[in-house]
Parts: structure tokens; sequence; C-alpha cells
């Protein structure tokens, strides 16, 4: 009698035990890897690679294409805080008067910011390709700049807007040809060409793969 009782507490105990671990693995699944050995997991990268910089129109080839007569619209978003008219008083900002081929900080009755000031030195001038710059994003071509405006992000606007502004000057301002911005852009390309040329010429010569090592008495090339 007592040898079925413990019979039968043995395999009561051992079918708790197979049903506690069969319902385990049904709740804990683990895949098994096709080979052995630990699965490393790696997080993926959520975020995107950045975009490239688009490259910058020349302000000669947007001017191409330019109209000044939506420049007074455009210069609507300025007049709050500047006069265009010849001999009209300064606002917030100074009269724009005579602006495009002039000297930066043009008027000594009007009080430009120190870093408008610093811009100027040497004689610096509101050419065409400076003020494309400026109107874009005046606080990021002239850090300090007094300016609040946050500019004209769309390009056509400022060469509507750069175009007339030429035209309002004692001697209105040709526009450039878009055959200058070409030749701009080679002589670049050129000027950047011959300096990878002679940064790989300066490159110091590698040893050799057999694992001999320069000659002793070869010169050295330095840069400064």
């Amino acid at each position: 009698m007592n040898y079925t009782m413990y019979a039968g507490a043995f395999l009561a105990t051992v079918f708790v035990v197979m049903t506690v671990g069969i319902a385990s693995d049904a709740i804990f699944h683990t895949e098994t890897p096709e080979e052995p050995g630990f699965a490393i997991v790696v997080a993926e990268d959520e975020g995107a690679a950045p975009a490239e910089e688009e490259a910058e129109t020349p302000i000669a080839v947007l001017l191409a294409s330019a109209d000044p007569s939506n420049g007074p619209s455009v210069f609507r978003k300025c007049q709050s805080c500047h006069n265009v008219e010849e001999g009209a008083a300064h606002k917030t900002g100074p009269n724009l008067w005579n602006i495009v081929g002039k000297q930066v900080a043009l008027y000594d009755d009007f009080r430009y910011s120190p870093a408008m000031q610093a811009y100027a030195e040497g004689g610096t001038e509101w050419d065409f390709e400076s003020l494309n710059k400026f109107l874009a994003a005046p606080s990021d071509y002239i850090d300090g700049t007094s300016m609040g405006f946050a500019g004209l992000n769309r390009d056509g606007e400022r060469a509507d807007l750069i175009a007339w502004l030429a035209t309002q000057n004692d001697n209105p301002v040709p526009l450039p040809s878009p055959d200058e911005a070409t030749e701009d852009g080679a002589t670049e390309e050129a000027a950047e060409g011959a300096a990878d040329e002679g940064a790989e010429g300066d490159a110091p010569a590698e040893t050799a793969e057999d694992g001999s090592e320069p000659a002793e008495d070869e010169a050295e090339t330095t840069t400064e």
C-alpha cells in the first residue's frame, strides 16, 4: 500500500514538473540560431543620414532671370526700417539709396552696430554677392549685426530686390552677366585642383610593401 502511494506521489510530481516546463517553453520561447553561438543584436540607427548641402546658385545667375519691377513689392518687407529715396531720412536702419556698389556703413550720420563697422573696415563694398548673402540671413553673414530681420530665403525674391536696388542709385549699377559666374566658378575649381595636387605632392613617401626603409640620406619634404 505504501509503495503504491509513494509511486503515485512520484508520478504526480513528475507530471507537475513536466507541465510547468512545457508551459514555460510556450511562454518564454527563444528562437534557436541557425549556427551555434550567441546572437548579438545591433541597434539600428534611426537617424537618417544628413542631406548634402545644396550648392548655392551664384548671384549672377539669379540676376539673369530677376525682374526689377518686383523689387518695390519685396521692399515692403524692409520699409518699416528703411527708406530708399534719395535724401530721405534714416529710420531704424539707414537709407538704402546708393547701397549697391557703395562702401559698407556709408553714412556718417547713422550709428551702425560695432559688427557692421568691423565688417566695413578696409573699405568693404556692398557688391551683388555680399548683398545676396546678407539679405539671405543677416545675422549669419554678419554676426552681431543689429538688424533683426530674419532674411529673404527665396532666391527669386532676393534677386528681384537686389536688381531693383541697383537702380536706386545716383548711377544705376549694371547687373553682372551669367558668364561671370561661370568664369568665377572655373577659376575656383582650378585653384582647388592646384591645391589638391600640391597637397598630394607634399605627402611623404610610404614605406615599400616588402618592408624596406627609405635611404637615410633622402631629403624630407616639409610644408609650413
